[in-house]
């Protein structure tokens, strides 16, 4: 059913926005793929469910098929839906159940994660199999680069797929890809230094998903580059203070190893790159600094395990979620060899609600025709073509306190200043 997608591949530069009482700005899909139908697999989960809401919103005339295990909450979120919606019961281990859900859509959305410790990539090869146009949210680099090596099978089948097409990574590959264009355009010196920080309130609202993938996370090297070599740090070292600018402000980021720092390093060609992450209240940090210390790597790495970890720390989480609140925050900041340093910062209020329409502006992108046949990362001008990035980012910053792009980092700063402790990648 790809193809269809594909016979569209000039409507981006003709999409039309139209205000509606919901407060999103609809899209308008062309003709052929105004009425898809899209399944989306972890869909009544917090991301899953997130995305459904958030494309009901942006494009009402979509068709969403809610894809879970559990019928109950499938159900609750298709009577949040209302019409146009619908539930189908799908095993995403299981490849009968999948190429059976799959062979009725016309684009796959993979939101039931975590993706970290994954061995297959099993709904991407079941797009593949079945003709369908994916889109995941996967924040793990070796599930990641095992749904790249997949790229030759989606060409040859004809299937536009995009990996890694959340909010981080997703999003903040895009605004990423748009610094560095910007920077070579205007000739003004080379990228030579890319630096991704996040920060998240909480759970940022979004549950027991990323819950377990922070724990999984702490159980794994992290990999940076510094001047084109490839180095692995220790996770959650190397603390920086970043300024994320109006309704944030100042928050200490770790080290993490997330796949935009491969991917982008490798597609953009940036020698030294490296991602950061940082939570609140600030004991988090603290008690996340802790469990790299006190628990085995191979134990945070262990699913089973970390699962019952989950278990044991969602009552608290969620208790404290509702202190802390779910505000959520990008910044990437560029350097290049000319002195030049511009950066780009993104953040909204409710992680919970952000998440679903980034990953649904994705899901657009696609639907108009502006992925290739192939896997792609958010960064490739094959999976988001470079005349599509802009509304891209338009459409995920819907609802944000504050999104600025290719700025000099004193103007988005609430104080023009960075504090930096360890090694500075």
């Amino acid at each position: 059913m790809a193809r269809s997608l594909l016979q569209s591949s000039t409507a981006t530069l003709m999409a039309r926005a139209t205000a509606t009482e919901t407060g999103y700005s609809t899209a308008q899909l062309p003709p052929k793929t105004r009425n898809s139908r899209v399944l989306i697999l972890g869909g009544s989960g917090r991301v899953g469910g997130s995305t459904a809401i958030a494309l009901s919103n942006l494009s009402p005339q979509l068709q969403i098929v809610v894809g879970c295990r559990n019928r109950e909450k499938g159900a609750a979120m298709v009577d949040k839906l209302g019409k146009n919606s619908e539930i189908a019961q799908v095993n995403i281990d299981n490849m009968d159940s999948l190429e059976t859900a799959l062979r009725d859509v016309d684009l796959v959305v993979h939101a039931a994660g975590p993706f970290q410790q994954a061995e297959k990539c099993t709904v991407l090869e079941a797009a593949i199999e079945t003709k369908t146009a994916y889109v995941d949210v996967c924040d793990d680099t070796s599930y990641a680069f095992r749904a790249k090596s997949l790229n030759n099978r989606a060409k040859a089948a004809n299937v536009p797929a995009i990996t890694t097409g959340g909010i981080y990574p997703g999003v903040s590959n895009v605004m990423a890809a748009e610094l560095v264009r910007a920077a070579r355009s205007e000739s003004k010196g080379e990228p030579k230094r890319l630096r991704f920080s996040y920060y998240t309130a909480g759970t940022g609202g979004a549950g027991p998903t990323i819950l377990a993938t922070s724990f999984l996370l702490l159980g794994e090297e992290v990999v940076a580059y510094n001047k084109g070599e490839k180095i692995k740090l220790k996770p959650y070292s190397g603390m920086l203070s970043v300024d994320f600018g109006k309704g944030i402000k100042t928050k200490d980021v770790f080290l993490l190893n997330l796949p935009e720092v491969r991917s982008t390093h490798e597609v953009l060609g940036v020698p030294t790159v490296s991602a950061r992450f940082g939570t609140a209240p600030f004991f988090w940090n603290w008690g996340m600094a802790a469990m790299t210390k006190l628990l085995p790597a191979e134990y945070l790495r262990d699913r089973s395990k970390v699962q019952q970890l989950v278990k044991w720390f969602d009552p608290v989480v969620r208790a404290v979620d509702g202190i802390a609140g779910e505000r959520v925050s990008m910044r990437v900041d560029l350097e290049c060899s000319d002195g030049r340093n511009t950066v780009g910062v993104f953040s909204h209020k409710k992680l919970s609600v952000s998440v679903g329409i980034a990953t649904a502006a994705f899901v657009l992108a696609v639907l108009e025709g502006s992925t290739q046949p192939g896997v792609w990362f958010p960064e490739e001008p094959e999976g988001i073509a470079i005349e599509a990035r802009e509304l891209l980012l338009e459409r995920a910053a819907q609802g944000t306190i504050n999104f600025v792009m290719n700025k000099a980092p004193w103007m988005v700063e609430t104080n023009p200043k960075e504090v930096g402790l360890g090694i500075y990648v």
